[in-house]
């Protein structure tokens, strides 16, 4: 499970990032108080070090579990006992039983996801409030998906799409559910269908966003919060290591 195996580089994810803000690869932001711990500069290393911190606050949950990521999942010991350990974690991670917090999108599906485990406890403590957290999200990680959705009713989308399914339907028998790669993106280029994307999409895009404006403008608080939180544990780590070694953090 690609979560379980990113929990399980916790600590060296975190390493390194603290060892990038130490380096001078931070920043203090505008407005902040000269005691805020500094955040990275980029977007991406701000991504980074809320994975990091999320990560490191599950790991934290698991171990006052009595239980810990590393070797748990999709790793099975050669007495085969690992798969009531592997549903323990799972549970213990994930949460258990009915889902709590619900999420039906424009295009059609539901995401859901419980309120009652250890990765639900680290977004609590990141974003301060899980279920607003978890719809912002969910919805703004989807914008481009209910983009494209209305661009199907784009009499030239449909067009193109067209072309593009005859070039890439064998002479005979059914086109392919999944064509080979190099056909499709073929395909997409002589069809014009990469054309047409090209012109409707950020049209589009910007017409959701605005319809979704009141998300977007959650997402941005809460992940906001989230990077500071990010930082206060970075500082909480750090400080006492820095004293000890008569240096202030950078």
């Amino acid at each position: 499970m690609r979560l379980l195996r990113a929990l399980g580089t916790a600590v060296t994810v975190v390493l390194a990032l603290l060892a990038l803000m130490a380096l001078g690869g931070c920043a203090t932001p505008t407005g902040a108080g000269p005691d805020a711990p500094a955040l990275p500069r980029t977007e991406r290393e701000r991504d980074d070090l809320i994975k990091a911190a999320q990560q490191v606050l599950v790991e934290r949950c698991l171990a006052g579990r009595g239980l810990s990521s590393k070797g748990a999942v999709g790793e099975r010991r050669a007495d085969g006992t690992d798969d009531a350990a592997d549903r323990r974690l799972q549970g213990v991670l994930f949460g258990r039983g009915r889902t709590e917090l619900s999420v039906t999108l424009a295009t059609g599906y539901t995401v859901k996801a419980h309120t009652d485990g250890c990765l639900a406890a680290a977004q609590r403590e990141l974003y301060g409030d899980e279920r607003r957290w978890f719809r912002a999200q969910v919805v703004v990680n989807n914008l481009r998906a209910e983009a494209a959705l209305r661009m199907k009713d784009d009499p030239d989308y449909r067009a193109a799409q067209g072309r593009w399914a005859h070039c890439a339907t064998p002479d005979q028998g059914p086109g392919p559910e999944r064509p080979d790669p190099a056909v499709a993106a073929r395909c997409a280029q002589k069809s014009g269908l990469d054309e047409v994307r090209a012109r409707l999409e950020p049209a589009l895009l910007d017409q959701v966003r605005a319809e979704r404006r009141d998300q977007l403008t959650t997402y941005r608080q809460l992940r906001t919060r989230a990077l500071h939180r990010a930082a206060d544990l970075y500082a909480e780590r750090t400080v006492p290591e820095n004293r000890e070694k008569g240096s202030s953090p950078s």
